[in-house]
C-alpha cells in the first residue's frame, strides 16, 4: 500500500520530497508523490532533488519508478537499510548539504556504519553553506548523542560544483533534546572564505561583520584563502556561529556577483543578532531541521523567532510516518516546537 503525499502541501519545495524518502526509508513505508514543486519555476525535480531520492534509494535498496529529471511524480518503495559506503555526484553546483538532509537521518537510522561522498556545491544559494552545517547543525546533533564525522575535501560554487564532503556516521541510539534554555554565551566565532576572488572580499565580509558584532565581545572570525587545489571554480561565503552552553545559533551568506562584500558580512551579522536578542535556542534554519531527529528520538523541543512554512510542512509530513505529536505555541517573543510521543 503507497501512502500519497501532495508534493504541494506547504512550502511545497524540495525538503518535502527529501524528508519524504528519508522517512520512508527509516519506516520502510512506501510512498507516491504527486504534484513535486508544482509551484516552483520550473516544476518538478531538479538535478540535486533526483540525487537525494538516489541516494536515499542506495541505503535501503529501494525500488524508485518515475525518477528523472522534472518528473512530478514518483513511486518510491523501501526495502532493509544497510550502511557501508556510498559515493554520490549530483553533476551540477546543486547543494550537497541539501543532500545530505535527506541521507543524514537515514544514516542514523541503519544502526550501521554508513560513509558518503559527495560531489556538487558546497557553498550556494538557497542551501545552508558548508561551514553552518559543520558548526551549527551538527555540533546540536552530537548533543543528542549523534556520532556523526564530516569533512570538506574541495569547495565547490555555483555554476560550476565539483565541490566534495564525505560524511560518516556510527551506529549510536539519539536522546531527546530540550533547547529550552540556551545558557551562558560562550563565544562567537566564524570564517569568511574566498577562492580564486581578491584576497580582500574575505576580508571585508569579514571585516563588516566584525563591526556589528563588536558589542559582543569575544568574537572570533577567521578569514580563509583557498588555493586552487582546495576549491573548484570561484566563490566564497561567510557563516557566524554563536556558541552558548546549550546551543548553537548560526547565519551565513553565499557570496554573490554584484553584492559588494560589506552588504553580505552586514546581513549575516544582523540576522545572528536579531536571534540573539530574541532569546531563542535555534535559528530560523536549524529549527526545520532538527524536527525529523526529534521524531526519532521521541522527544525534543526548541525556540525559534517564528515556525517556518519549512518546519510547518516537516511537521506535517512527520507525523503521517512516526509515532509522534508536535505542538506549536507562542512562549514570550519566540514560538516553540515540542514533540513527543502519541
Amino acid at each position: 500500500m503507497f501512502l500519497r503525499i501532495d508534493g504541494a502541501h506547504g512550502e511545497g519545495g524540495g525538503q518535502l520530497v527529501r524528508t519524504a524518502v528519508a522517512l520512508a526509508a527509516i519506516t520502510g513505508q512506501a510512498i507516491e508523490i504527486h504534484d513535486i514543486r508544482a509551484r516552483r519555476h520550473p516544476p518538478g525535480l531538479a538535478p540535486q532533488h533526483l540525487l537525494a531520492v538516489r541516494a536515499v534509494a542506495a541505503l535501503c535498496a529501494a525500488s524508485v519508478e518515475g525518477l528523472e529529471l522534472r518528473s512530478r511524480a514518483i513511486r518510491f518503495a523501501p526495502r532493509a537499510l544497510a550502511g557501508g559506503t556510498h559515493d554520490f555526484d549530483v553533476g551540477t553546483a546543486g547543494s550537497v548539504t541539501l543532500v545530505l538532509q535527506a541521507l543524514l537521518p537515514v544514516m542514523l537510522a541503519s544502526r550501521a556504519e554508513t560513509t558518503v561522498s559527495i560531489r556538487g556545491g558546497t557553498d550556494v544559494r538557497a542551501a545552508p553553506p558548508s561551514a553552518y552545517f559543520a558548526h551549527v547543525l551538527l555540533p546540536n546533533l552530537r548533543r543528542m548523542g549523534m556520532r556523526v564525522a564530516f569533512d570538506v575535501t574541495r569547495r565547490g560554487y555555483y555554476p560550476r560544483g565539483g565541490g566534495a564532503v564525505r560524511a560518516r556516521v556510527l551506529p549510536c541510539r539519539v536522546q531527546p533534546l530540550a533547547l529550552d534554555s540556551r545558557g551562558p554565551l560562550i563565544a562567537i566565532r566564524g570564517e569568511a572564505h574566498v577562492a580564486n576572488l581578491a584576497e580582500h572580499i574575505a576580508a571585508r565580509m569579514r571585516d563588516s561583520a566584525r563591526a556589528f558584532l563588536f558589542p559582543m565581545s569575544p568574537v572570533d572570525i577567521e578569514r580563509k584563502v583557498l588555493l586552487s587545489g582546495e576549491a573548484h571554480g570561484k566563490g566564497g561565503a561567510l557563516v557566524l556561529w554563536a556558541e552558548f552552553a546549550n546551543t548553537v545559533l548560526g547565519a551565513g551568506r553565499v557570496a554573490e556577483l554584484g553584492v559588494p562584500a560589506e552588504a553580505l558580512g552586514e546581513a549575516a551579522a544582523r540576522e545572528l543578532l536579531a536571534d540573539m536578542a530574541a532569546g531563542v535556542t535555534t535559528d530560523i534554519h536549524a529549527s526545520d531541521q532538527l524536527l525529523v531527529y526529534f521524531a526519532l528520538a521521541g522527544g525534543g523541543s526548541l525556540l525559534a523567532r517564528d515556525a517556518s512554512t519549512h518546519a510547518l510542512t516537516g511537521i506535517w509530513l512527520t507525523e503521517q510516518f512516526l509515532p509522534v505529536r508536535f505542538a506549536v505555541s507562542r512562549q514570550g517573543g519566540c514560538v516553540r516546537i515540542a514533540v513527543a510521543k502519541r
